[in-house]
């Protein structure tokens, strides 16, 4: 029996090689792992603009088409238990990691750019517009494609979301690894990757506690709204949980989601309209696991994050990361212009960023559809008023 050898292991040993690696080899071959690094990271900010408008250009136009009351209720639920994620990630966070990391940091090197390795080439690649511009043409292009029914228009767009998601199943994620092995390889060769590694065990737990406390509000909400025991709820919906943990996609795992949705007592009309929505939309989890690690690397650089700037990034989450793909690692995908553009992250924060989300990314996954029994709960009961059967 063939044994799949899936991305979160490549991905560890990819760590574990670069540290390795990075740590013996000469000058000259870090600069070759440093070469490819800074290509594949050109190539990265290539093609966020284009995942951007991608994404949330046909994600926006098929909100348009759904049934209005259920449709608005449904999506405002969603966002806001998306934002309400990130700003408790936020607080958590910065209660937690500047304490534990103790001014552990890579601006302790003595000069952190001198000590990493220089690329033999520099290839520039110019995206075709900037990460606003892809955000303004989506929402112009989306909202004009669900107000006027567009089928060429959503045909389009459908088929270059494909294009789109097959360059990042077939390309970036499968060079992800290597991506991820040339940045640690470089940091073993400057000195800094201890703070790397002891801040990617502290995150890891902190972020599973962390989704974990989020489901038991959302199903205490959904418990209170419809009279249900909530950990009898969040129980039942367990199997979609370790589905999630096994596909790493939300979309993968929509007939298991449903199935159980349905267990816990959502009404059938409206599990069936708004799981598969949540699926595209409701990202707590992710949103959970982006904020803290994007906290982690901004403290491993020996800035301090501030509320400021990462609440409108947090907004802007709720509404980048619409109709991420169902391959893994969509979420941070899409991201990466946000890091970029409102949180300063250069090529070395992204590609850290890449590493330590890629690292949890299906235990975020999994906290995505999981909370989507409890919306969809929620929703039932916020559109029909009714008195859920009580199945506990």
């Amino acid at each position: 029996m063939k044994v799949k050898f899936g991305l979160l292991p490549r991905i560890i040993v990819a760590i574990a090689l670069g540290v390795l690696i990075g740590s013996i080899a000469p000058e000259n071959l870090v600069r070759v792992f440093a070469t490819f690094t800074s290509i594949f990271g050109n190539f990265l900010n290539f093609i966020v603009p284009l995942i951007i408008l991608g994404f949330i250009a046909p994600g926006i136009a098929k909100l348009g088409t759904g049934s209005g009351k259920l449709l608005g209720i449904s999506t405002i639920v969603a966002y806001i238990s998306t934002v309400l994620a990130g700003v408790f990630a936020f607080v958590v966070a910065m209660l937690i990691l500047p304490g534990i990391m103790d001014g552990r940091t890579m601006a302790n090197l003595d000069d952190p750019a001198n000590a990493l390795a220089t690329t033999f080439i520099k290839l520039e690649m110019a995206p075709l517009f900037g990460v606003m511009s892809a955000l303004l043409l989506a929402f112009l292009l989306g909202i004009g494609m669900a107000a006027t029914g567009s089928k060429t228009m959503i045909s389009f767009f459908d088929e270059f979301q494909i294009i789109i998601e097959k360059a990042i199943s077939v390309v970036i994620i499968p060079l992800l690894p290597f991506y991820i092995f040339g940045i640690f390889a470089n940091m073993a060769y400057g000195g800094a990757v201890m703070e790397i590694l002891s801040l990617f065990g502290i995150v890891f737990v902190m972020i599973i506690t962390l989704h974990w406390v989020m489901l038991v509000l959302q199903y205490g909400t959904a418990g209170s709204l419809t009279k249900q025991n909530p950990f009898k709820m969040l129980k039942t919906m367990l199997p979609a949980y370790f589905t999630a943990l096994g596909t790493q996609s939300s979309a993968a795992t929509i007939p298991v989601t449903l199935r159980q949705a349905r267990k816990t007592g959502a009404d059938e009309r409206v599990a069936d309209f708004s799981v598969p929505l949540f699926a595209t939309i409701h990202l707590s989890g992710s949103t959970i696991t982006l904020v803290s690690c994007a906290i982690g690397v901004v403290l491993l650089t020996g800035q301090n994050p501030d509320f400021a700037s990462f609440f409108p990034f947090i907004l802007m989450l709720g509404v980048t990361m619409i109709a991420a793909p169902g391959v893994p690692g969509g979420a941070v995908m899409a991201a990466i212009g946000l890091l970029q553009t409102m949180l300063g992250f250069d090529a070395t924060m992204v590609a850290l960023m890449i590493a330590l989300y890629m690292a949890q990314d299906s235990f975020g996954t999994a906290a995505n559809v999981t909370g989507d029994g409890a919306l969809a709960n929620i929703v039932d009961r916020l559109t029909n008023g009714r008195k859920v059967k009580n199945t506990a």
